[in-house]
């Protein structure tokens, strides 16, 4: 039988604000949707909100199996729930009466091996599985995110129409495109939060220093952050950043952003992306400097009580005397580059861990559509991810956005204000450990050769791990104790 023209062409399950605001923006584009979840209440809102912003053709129902079957076949349900057992809880409600070739798209925040689990789970049942990364936050999901889906490519294709309509778009295309096999596309969701991290890390230091070292007020802040915003960093986060700055405290005086408590919070990404890159032996200093800092604000009456045991024992405030000198003019040029060149090192060593994780998966990402995609709708959308995207494009196989010609020569070229801004927080006492990394990052991987050499030598002296030669093929091992006694007996005679 035919199927009814009634039918929804996709469902979504799950409707707090991210669910309610992607399901609007598919009703927006055209597409009739049926919705779902298990609070009645929420489904009544979402039905409510259809109506009000614009008679959008979206259907409210109030069991999975009225909610499955109002669906077209081969159907495809999205379900935004919190990530974990919710997600199999779920799956288990709606899978009951779906049907094989049916699809499953998870688009929340979920660990990469718990969607390659569930895909093995429904091809049991015949079902399809995506794990979709959804980046933009509330307003992205109802205006246009960046979708980052991964998993079966059948089921990509049964809802690319959508997906594309949907996402964010740019000059080159909407923010989609098919990522890859199992949880890839959930893998590279949590690569751009870690990324994110690092960029808000950035961000909080180069305002720190601005404030504290240049003296800079809020208002001279949001010009600067503004200004910037015209040029190489121009940014969602560089913008939002701006406006931050401007908001007036409506409980009492001054600026709401001084009345804010020093405490982050997270949810898990920016930790995964740091034990991945562990795993995989990628180093990533810039977004776990981000993520420690997370950790060290956490400690806020810990913060103050050693702010106190180190007054008293002496350690006094550079930063008076340190500003005094400064040329504000120059310091806020010399922040800016100091960031974009920071910047740069923090996404290489996204981008490593991207392709580490490909190599391992065999999942051949491809490195100039990742950064093509997170140009619009994603929290880390910026001018500077085109250029991204051109030297993958130049170079599929770039070892490190550090040695593409034009990022090398951007460094260079930063380099000296980049020294000026550490050494100058370095001396006030302010810290910028995501600055720092950056710039250890690049020093060391600059270098021809380290100092590695000799942490090879101890590890053959303690425990015989043998060491190369730059000389001569193949392993080698010494007794060093012997070596050395000999070495000191023959000075001896000498003397």
């Amino acid at each position: 039988m035919e199927a009814s023209p009634a039918l929804s062409r996709i469902g979504l399950a799950g409707l707090a604000v991210m669910g309610q605001n992607l399901a609007l923006n598919v009703a927006e584009k055209g597409f009739p949707i049926s919705v779902y979840n298990r609070t009645t209440s929420k489904v009544d809102e979402t039905v409510q909100r259809a109506q009000d912003e614009g008679q959008l053709p979206l259907f409210g129902h109030y069991t999975p199996r009225e909610f499955v079957l109002s669906i077209k076949r081969p159907r495809s349900v999205v379900i935004l729930v919190k990530a974990g057992s919710p997600v199999d809880q779920t799956i288990a409600a709606l899978s009951d009466h779906m049907e094989p070739g049916d699809c499953i798209i998870d688009g929340g925040n979920e660990w990469y091996e718990n969607t390659e689990r569930r895909i093995q789970e429904v091809s049991n049942k015949g079902l399809l599985y995506l794990g979709m990364g959804v980046s933009g936050g509330e307003e992205g999901a109802r205006n246009g995110p960046s979708l980052m889906p991964g998993g079966s490519h059948q089921a990509y294709s049964n809802i690319q129409d959508i997906l594309e309509k949907v996402a964010a778009q740019v000059e080159d295309g909407p923010c989609v495109t098919y990522i890859g096999e199992g949880g890839s596309g959930n893998f590279v969701k949590m690569v751009h939060n870690g990324i994110e991290y690092g960029d808000m890390q950035l961000i909080s230091e180069a305002y720190d220093v601005l404030k504290h070292v240049g003296g800079l007020s809020n208002d001279e802040l949001a010009e600067i952050f503004a200004e910037w915003n015209r040029g190489e960093l121009e940014s969602f986060l560089i913008e939002i950043t701006s406006d931050i700055f401007r908001v007036k405290d409506d409980l009492s005086d001054g600026f709401l952003v001084d009345k804010i408590l020093d405490k982050t919070g997270m949810k898990g990404t920016g930790k995964w992306t740091v034990q991945q890159a562990a795993e995989l032996s990628v180093a990533a200093p810039t977004i776990a400097a981000s993520l420690d800092c997370r950790y060290l604000s956490g400690l806020k009456e810990e913060r103050e009580n050693a702010a106190e045991v180190l007054k008293e024992a002496g350690l006094k405030e550079e930063v008076g005397s340190l500003a005094k000198g400064i040329v504000k003019k120059r310091l806020i040029d010399d922040v800016r580059q100091a960031l974009y060149a920071s910047k740069i090192c923090s996404y290489a060593q996204g981008m490593n861990l991207l392709r580490a994780k490909s190599v391992e998966k065999g999942w051949n990402l491809n490195f100039g559509e990742l950064a093509r995609i997170w140009k619009g709708g994603c929290i880390i959308r910026a001018v500077f991810l085109d250029r991204i995207k051109k030297a993958y494009q130049r170079n599929p196989n770039l070892a490190s956005l550090v040695v593409d010609p034009e990022f090398a020569r951007e460094m260079v070229q930063r380099q000296a204000a980049w020294r000026r801004v550490v050494g100058l927080a370095i001396s006030a006492g302010i810290s910028t450990p995501g600055m720092c990394a950056s710039l250890a990052y690049f020093d060391t991987y600059r270098r021809a050769r380290l100092p590695a050499n000799l942490v090879q030598a101890q590890r053959d002296l303690f425990g015989a791990h043998t060491y190369e030669r730059i000389d001569r093929p193949g392993s080698f091992h010494t007794e060093w104790k012997k070596s050395a006694q000999k070495s000191n007996a023959g000075v001896g005679a000498l003397n």
